[in-house]
């Protein structure tokens, strides 16, 4: 049983009780990121085992001269990143785009302040000639503003699968929105993880390290240090499901015991019985069919798509219909 009686002061501890006090009870992955989170996200994408960051790398220093040709304007374009992270893979891009002398500005977006001050400072020091203008905030909240981008061209870039967290019809939602803000002539080029063998999709998401399940669990940790809750995070077991039929791979947290966590500043108590299940994310896997599918029901098509040696993953290249 779950009590609550709570005034919400943020979109963080709204979603924290609506998730809670539902049955299955679900957490947005979203909230993993903070400073700490931030960190181990970039240790899973330096394990072995998390195949979609060399993918990704592999396919810009394979096909950058080809991608910077289809964004490359006369007039110059704004290379716009949804989720831009580090920007590790992207600065492949933006390093080739500056030695060509492409005229065009940088405006990497991230729900984390801490992300974009670190990504602000990593490319001014590397690639010196560039014009970036970091933005903060949730791909929603700046899709109006991307919209009114319109002197020249734009090319939104979504690199990292992000789409891959959207069940379809959120994803459908997702890139019908991008497709808004698009104007004849602009370009979305996207990330997409590709179906392949289950293991292999399992093994990115479990490590036997441990840090993918350090980060599923920074959630918790979350709650405790702003919300001022007392989860203890050794009581849940991180498990990854993947589905082969739906390409949908699932992240959890599964309670090992019968307990009772209190979140005080909700004050809000929550009770979980033994193996109760927090569903904390979901990894969409692809295929070019369904890719073409989500790209019509969006009013975009595909232009271009560019694969590692391995077809692990693509990137597509849309244009709006």
């Amino acid at each position: 049983m779950t009590t609550k009686t709570t005034t919400i002061t943020s979109a963080f501890s709204q979603e924290v009780t609506e998730g809670l006090t539902s049955f299955p009870k679900f957490l947005s992955s979203k909230y993993i990121y903070d400073k700490k989170g931030d960190k181990l996200f970039q240790d899973i994408m330096a394990m072995p085992t998390y195949y979609l960051t060399n993918c990704e790398f592999e396919i810009f220093e394979t096909h950058k001269e080809a991608i910077s040709k289809a964004f490359t304007d006369n007039e110059g374009f704004d290379l716009i990143e949804l989720g831009a992270g580090d920007g590790k893979k992207t600065k492949v891009l933006l390093k080739h785009l500056i030695e060509r002398g492409d005229t065009f500005a940088y405006l990497p977006i991230d729900i984390s302040q801490n992300v974009l001050d670190g990504l602000k400072e990593s490319v001014e020091r590397e690639i010196p000639d560039i014009v970036i203008k970091p933005q903060q905030g949730t791909y929603f909240e700046v899709l109006e503003d991307v919209a009114g981008y319109n002197e020249r061209k734009k090319v939104i870039m979504v690199l990292g699968s992000n789409i891959g967290n959207l069940l379809h019809p959120q994803a459908i939602d997702f890139l019908t929105n991008i497709q808004n803000a698009m104007t004849p002539g602009d370009l979305l080029y996207m990330g997409f993880d590709q179906k392949k063998n289950p293991q292999t999709i399992l093994d990115a998401y479990n490590d036997p390290e441990g840090v993918t399940e350090a980060f599923n669990k920074n959630l918790l940790h979350r709650i405790n240090n702003e919300m001022d809750a007392d989860f203890n995070p050794d009581n849940f077991k991180h498990w990854e499901v993947y589905d082969p039929e739906t390409g949908t791979a699932k992240s959890y947290l599964v309670s090992t015991k019968d307990q009772s966590v209190t979140i005080k500043s909700l004050d809000l108590k929550v009770d979980f019985t033994a193996w109760e299940t927090i569903h904390t994310e979901i990894s969409q896997k692809y295929d070019d069919n369904i890719v073409e599918w989500l790209a019509s029901e969006s009013g975009l098509e595909i232009v271009n798509e560019f694969s590692d040696s391995k077809a692990y993953y693509k990137n597509y290249l849309f244009k709006k219909k």
